[in-house]
């Protein structure tokens, strides 16, 4: 099927027959309400910088968290941040190696947005605080990562960058008496008006006393910042709390999602017997950036018959490269060759990749590394303007929930963190300009209903199998049946919801793979092992009133 113009691409069956609820809790369930002027979803970077930001606007704001206010993503990230500040780089190369990461599908808008922008937002978390490695002159110490041509990737601890910023931006928050902090609350539905426009969201906090329990949190605007993805899938390296809470409550609201099934896999994962799935130990793309190589079981390395970069290859081109190798030696792992940069290096630089590769009783200086690709970063999510308004008034998304266009089809390394910054700004500068009044949240009409949690394994094995990191039209479909019948099952509670979240994401992702009939960054179809100028464009999706999903093809 050829798309060449924007059109609807909806075919019979290519969703299996799912039918996914539009809302989790009945209308008049909230049992407690409180008011805030702006209320953020989520506590990593993007949603800590962005409740800073309200705050020194003067607003009053109050953040609600799933777990622990640094439960989320941030503090796992291991690389880096992208910085260019030094006279040796500059915005435009940046964006040149975001534009051919992102295979064709970035919004060239949104990347100048992001490189221009970038640094000053790098130098405010400095003045928060955010302590970067130096080299022995006093200057930041850069290095380089897959898809860039320089080094511009500054870090903190070796590799605990984002346990660096989560610590800074989090220190100030908690000493801003402006905001507060709700913890183990989870975002169940939006709230909305007569009109369609944002009032607030229903939460679940555990817990007792007068806010426990199902809650209404009222709001003059909304962001969402919960993260990504990740726990769809049963291996990946994000946290437990990544079940794609923000995507599932933005599409039960009517939002529009975008490029939902470009979902990238880290090409190097510890791949240990006994590790938790869960979350699985993540070797930076910083350890190639520094001299490390791929090798197969015969210790040959094979990148660089791939690609220009080697091992420094854009993400995808890595984890295709490396699978292809897995499958010809009909292995599990490939290796990460380390022992070159010898135990002084890899304790300064990697602490934290050596201390988990010791931990499982193997030494990355004596020993090769057995690595593998997860599921990492989502490059789709709900859909944003560039200043991080959805499709729906009065709600914003943030961070890897959103999709603003940066990414295209393929996040550049180490762009994620500086997309949160960035856009986290972006919205305070549109919320600089003025807040709506607090609306009156009206009945939805949609019937409430849940997802039983006693599908979440098969779930997650179906999209590891089905939806991996190569898919083609009979694993797609597969996975799709799986969920359709799991989609049928009915259930309540907290586990019910997490579920439920999983399987709305689930659906939609696998849906826009299978309509996708093209090989494109981090979306790879065997059975269509090319990308298609048919295709050079984007995929939306939306929940229709019935529990349906709706998807239309826009060309780029």
């Amino acid at each position: 099927m050829r798309t060449p113009q924007s059109c609807a691409v909806d075919e019979a069956g290519t969703d299996g027959g799912v039918e996914l609820p539009r809302r989790l809790t009945p209308d008049g369930e909230p049992r407690w309400s409180q008011s805030t002027e702006v209320l953020v979803v989520g506590s990593g970077i993007a949603g800590l910088m962005t409740a800073l930001h309200a705050s020194e606007l003067g607003y009053r704001v109050t953040i609600v968290t799933k777990g622990e206010i640094d439960d989320g993503s941030t503090r796992w990230a291991q690389g880096g941040i992208v910085a260019v500040l030094g006279s040796h780089d500059s915005p435009a190369a940046h964006a040149d190696d975001t534009l051919v990461a992102g295979a064709g599908l970035c919004d060239p808008a949104a990347v100048d947005v992001l490189t221009t922008e970038g640094p000053s937002r790098v130098l405010e978390l400095v003045r928060l605080g955010a302590r970067f490695d130096r080299d022995p002159d006093g200057r930041w110490a850069l290095t380089r990562e897959g898809g860039h041509h320089a080094r511009r990737i500054i870090h903190a601890g070796g590799d605990a960058t984002g346990a660096e910023l989560q610590r800074a931006a989090q220190r100030a928050v908690l000493r801003d008496p402006s905001i507060t902090v709700v913890t183990h609350a989870l975002a169940l539905d939006l709230l909305t008006d007569a009109a369609g426009h944002a009032a607030g969201v229903t939460v679940h906090v555990a817990g007792t006393g007068a806010r426990a329990g199902v809650g209404a949190v009222l709001a003059r605007a909304t962001v969402l910042a919960t993260g990504g993805v990740g726990q769809v899938f049963d291996a990946t390296t994000n946290p437990p709390v990544a079940t794609g809470d923000g995507l599932a409550l933005a599409l039960r609201a009517g939002a529009v999602a975008t490029d939902v099934e470009f979902l990238q896999f880290h090409p190097t994962v510890l791949a240990l017997d006994g590790a938790d799935p869960r979350q699985q130990g993540l070797v930076t793309e910083a350890v190639r950036g520094e001299g490390a190589h791929l090798v197969d079981h015969d210790g040959r390395r094979f990148m660089p018959g791939v690609h220009e970069l080697a091992e420094l290859a854009p993400r995808d081109v890595v984890a295709k490269a490396v699978l292809r190798t897995m499958v010809a030696a009909d292995t599990d792992h490939v290796f990460l060759d380390a022992r070159h940069l010898g135990s002084r290096v890899l304790e300064a630089r990697f602490p934290t990749v050596t201390a988990l590769c010791r931990q499982a009783g193997l030494d990355p200086a004596d020993q090769l590394i057995p690595v593998a690709p997860k599921a990492h970063h989502h490059s789709g999510g709900v859909r944003t303007d560039l200043w991080g308004r959805t499709s729906i008034p009065g709600l914003y998304a943030v961070g890897e929930v959103a999709c603003t266009g940066v990414h295209g089809a393929n996040r550049l390394a180490s762009n994620s963190l500086l997309e949160a910054l960035v856009y986290a700004g972006r919205i305070a500068a549109h919320l600089a300009n003025g807040l709506p009044p607090q609306r009156e949240p009206a009945s939805s009409g949609a019937v409430a209903w849940a997802v039983d949690p006693a599908v979440r394994t098969d779930l997650q094995h179906a999209m590891s199998h089905g939806a991996g990191v190569a898919r083609s039209a009979a694993s797609l479909s597969t996975a799709a049946r799986r969920i359709a019948h799991q989609s049928r099952t009915r259930s309540s509670g907290r586990e019910a919801w997490e579920t439920t979240n999983l399987i709305t994401v689930a659906a939609a992702l696998v849906r826009a793979a299978q309509l996708r009939r093209e090989t494109r960054g981090c979306h790879w179809r065997e059975d269509f092992d090319a990308p298609d100028e048919a295709w050079r464009g984007h995929l939306t999706a939306t929940l229709r009133t019935d529990g349906t999903l709706h998807h239309a093809f826009h060309r780029s």
